[in-house]
């Protein structure tokens, strides 16, 4: 059988299906990391070749021997279930009981705002911004990374966050404060976009093949990255494209910003949006509301906020006083 009539590999048709059923670039990634070790672990099996017994050692594997968190344990079984549905075929039905990692309670960790406006004032230019919205608007980091000039409606004061976690579009709040330097980085990006079509006209990359059924979105001002990257990169098809700003850029940005403003406790981009949540609670916003805002799946997971608040949740005080 010559090399064109050959079936593609495993982890080429996990890839391609995959990429056909819009799991973002980070979850395939994920999956294939964790496709590979499952079977290194059970020496070099086809996977085609083992079922639930396997998956079930493998999980047991990776509480016991590698003390995995709880969440990288689910990671790790949604692979392998992805892995038997949708590409051998064969689904592993019901695994059994095995050793579940341990998922500790831990509340987030929240500041204040005045604290919020310490750390703010550490950064300067887009990190200023993008912590601002991470703040302000409740956004995740890879959320606050993605956004593009068509996501910002200025007039109505809304951000639009598409294919956020759960590959769910929705719709937050735009701080009245943030519209001049939201402003300023959109003609920074048309200007940025005029300087790349006089020198190879570099187009931004683009979802779900876009640029073939829309050639000229790519360099578009609506489609431009509202932070981009410093400089090109190729993509899976060897093109260069530029693509927004590496999230670890603004993690490593707000973490020196935390540091400098001398905080009694650590904290991380993720912070910034718990802090969202606990202000809008504190001030008696609705929690479905919040849920909303924040694109969470179910109510449980804001509630989570209500345990850090105290006395302050929506004003409600002690019969006691």
């Amino acid at each position: 059988m010559d090399a064109h009539n050959r079936p593609p590999k495993l982890m080429d048709r996990v890839k391609a299906t995959m990429r056909v059923k819009r799991y973002s670039p980070r979850t395939e990634k994920t999956y294939c990391y964790w496709i590979r070790y499952f079977i290194r672990f059970h020496g070099v099996r086809h996977p085609a070749s083992m079922g639930a017994p396997e998956v079930k050692a493998f999980l047991e594997h990776l509480a016991v021997d590698r003390y995995v968190a709880a969440a990288t344990q689910n990671q790790a079984l949604n692979a392998l279930v992805f892995l038997y549905r949708h590409i051998l075929e064969q689904p592993l039905g019901e695994i059994g009981e095995f050793s579940r990692a341990r998922r500790p309670r831990r509340l987030p960790v929240v500041l204040s705002h005045e604290e919020v406006m310490r750390v703010l004032g550490k950064l300067a230019g887009h990190m200023h911004l993008m912590g601002t919205l991470m703040y302000g608007s409740g956004l995740r980091l890879i959320e606050t990374c993605r956004l593009r000039v068509r996501d910002i409606e200025i007039q109505g004061q809304i951000i639009t966050v598409r294919a956020g976690k759960g590959d769910k579009d929705r719709t937050t709040l735009l701080p009245a404060s943030c519209i001049p330097a939201l402003q300023h980085q959109i003609a920074t990006a048309e200007k940025q976009l005029v300087h790349r079509q006089q020198h190879g006209n570099v187009p931004v990359t683009l979802p779900h093949a876009l640029d073939r059924k829309y050639p000229n979105a790519g360099v578009s001002l609506a489609w431009q990255w509202l932070f981009p990257a410093s400089r090109p990169c190729f993509d899976n098809d060897g093109k260069i494209v530029l693509h927004h700003i590496h999230p670890s850029a603004v993690q490593r940005a707000v973490r020196n910003a935390m540091r400098a403003a001398s905080l009694p406790k650590p904290g991380s981009c993720h912070t910034l949006r718990h802090s969202f949540a606990t202000q809008l609670l504190s001030q008696g916003t609705d929690i479905r509301t919040v849920q909303e805002l924040l694109g969470h799946k179910s109510v449980e997971t804001t509630q989570i906020y209500t345990h850090v608040l105290g006395n302050a949740f929506a004003g409600v005080r002690s019969p006691l006083g």
